[in-house]
């Protein structure tokens, strides 16, 4: 009997990336999909340090699984256990110190080991010792440190019209709020070749869009294959002219210290370079993004703007704000907001600030009190929810190229995103995912568009705003 493999991701892109990965490395001990813990012989919980209590949610799913194996044993199965991602990275110790029936843990850079591991976490869970008790869990500090993209294995064959491509990991920012450097470490990008083989491979097996993802994506620096170093703009070009069948790129998550001339260029310049760019700020004022190390002013991020929107007039972005880092006055608050309705965002992500032990913001004086933090943050929320809603409506009534990339819920119904990122629905036959078609949008819901097919015709003139000022005036 083929043996299950369930995997519970947690956060960002990056980790949905590395949970495709794990699953393609134990594909090749047999492991195929579980629906549910319970069904599987293997799961995997590929953990996030980001969000606040991480660890505590970590420790509460460890409990249900326990319960969920003793549950298997009654039926003479058993289950193996493992804890990957950032918070086994920071906490793999004390993981397997506070909940000892965990077999395995793994931080982000050694998933590729996954197949020995398990090796050795079968024998383990064979071995007692002189009370009964099973043998220790395994951990990644038992093998030598190494980059997991030198291991990869080819990518699954049943690969979605959209795939992630990390191309870039770690990150030397250090942002005072911040785990990643501690859990992802330093900055490292693949080399060129090893991009491109991997784009190849995703679109033969299927993909027609590629994002290209790092925690610091757009600092990209690879090694080509004459021994020169590229950016993420040549590298991007690069995928555009080599991979056939490639029709949209987009790239996550972005700093605004590594957006440079060329990569701006290459959205001008670049027709499968979609023109919806993440791109985070945390604040609009300069005294706060001091603190926050964030090594960029708020009049460096309007200057990238307009410089992106000069380069793609119909640019549209999204970003990140932190909300209440410590020593935030009204007055830093009142920069933040100014800044949002300034330039407009078509969708964006909001936090109240929290600690992260072990990060220098963890020890700062002046913390915000939560209830000042949760007053600001509606306060901003109201703003970038009301940005997001009228940008979609900006649609209504314009034809947009959608990727097609998946069934909708309704019968004869499919899926798709537009350059912007916006899901589409439309009524059309299966036959046409993975195609960019014409449609005009009819109308919008709370998280998505309705749209139909425009019959396609010698000139298409598509009704784009301007800049994303106009679609939200």
């Amino acid at each position: 009997m083929a043996k299950k493999l369930y995997i519970k991701t947690y956060g960002c892109q990056m980790n949905v990336y590395d949970s495709a990965r794990m699953a393609d490395v134990l594909a090749s001990l047999g492991y195929g999909t579980a629906e549910t813990p319970a069904d599987a012989d293997m799961v995997i919980l590929n953990t996030c340090h980001i969000r606040e209590k991480a660890s505590e949610k970590v420790f509460s799913e460890l409990g249900r699984l326990r319960q969920a194996r003793a549950e298997r044993k009654q039926t003479g199965a058993d289950m193996i256990i493992a804890v990957a991602g950032c918070v086994a990275q920071a906490e793999g110790a004390e993981i397997l110190r506070r909940a000892p029936d965990v077999d395995i843990v793994l931080g982000p850079q050694t998933y590729h080991r996954l197949p020995e591991m398990v090796a050795r976490a079968t024998r383990a869970r064979g071995a007692k010792d002189g009370n009964g008790r099973r043998g220790a869990g395994v951990l990644d500090t038992d093998f030598p440190p190494e980059s997991k993209f030198d291991h990869l294995p080819a990518p699954s064959a049943d690969q979605a019209v959209s795939a992630f491509l990390a191309v870039q990991e770690g990150c030397d920012k250090f942002c005072t709020f911040c785990v990643v450097p501690y859990t992802r470490g330093a900055e490292f990008s693949r080399p060129v070749t090893q991009v491109i083989q991997e784009a190849r491979a995703l679109v033969a097996a299927g993909a027609r869009e590629i994002n290209l993802l790092g925690q610091n994506v757009n600092a990209y620096h690879g090694e080509a294959p004459d021994g020169s170093e590229w950016g993420l703009g040549r590298l991007v070009r690069h995928l555009a002219d080599s991979v056939d069948g490639l029709l949209r790129i987009r790239y996550t998550t972005s700093h605004p210290r590594d957006m440079d001339d060329d990569l701006i260029a290459a959205h001008a310049e670049v027709p499968q370079l979609m023109p919806f760019l993440h791109l985070p700020v945390q604040s609009g004022s300069d005294r706060v993004l001091e603190a926050m190390n964030r090594q960029h002013t708020a009049r460096l991020y309007y200057e990238i703007v307009d410089r992106l929107r000069a380069a793609r007039p119909d640019m549209a972005l999204s970003s990140d704000f932190i909300v209440g880092f410590p020593g935030e006055s009204e007055t830093d608050f009142a920069a933040t907001m100014k800044l949002v309705e300034d330039i407009g965002f078509a969708q964006a992500y909001s936090f109240n600030y929290s600690i992260r032990p072990g990060t220098p913001g963890a020890a700062m004086e002046n913390q915000v009190p939560e209830a000042v933090k949760d007053e600001r943050l509606q306060r901003l929320q109201a703003v970038l929810n009301a940005q997001q809603v009228e940008f979609n409506r900006a649609m209504i009534g314009r034809v947009l190229p959608v990727l097609l990339e998946k069934p909708g819920k309704r019968p004869g119904q499919l899926v798709g995103r537009s350059p912007y990122l916006q899901a589409v629905h439309v009524m059309a036959d299966p036959s046409g995912i993975g195609r960019v078609v014409d449609l005009h949008i009819d109308d919008i819901g709370h998280f998505s568009m309705s749209g139909s097919r425009v019959a396609p015709e010698p000139r298409v003139i598509r009704s784009n705003p301007a800049s994303l000022q106009e679609a939200v005036a």
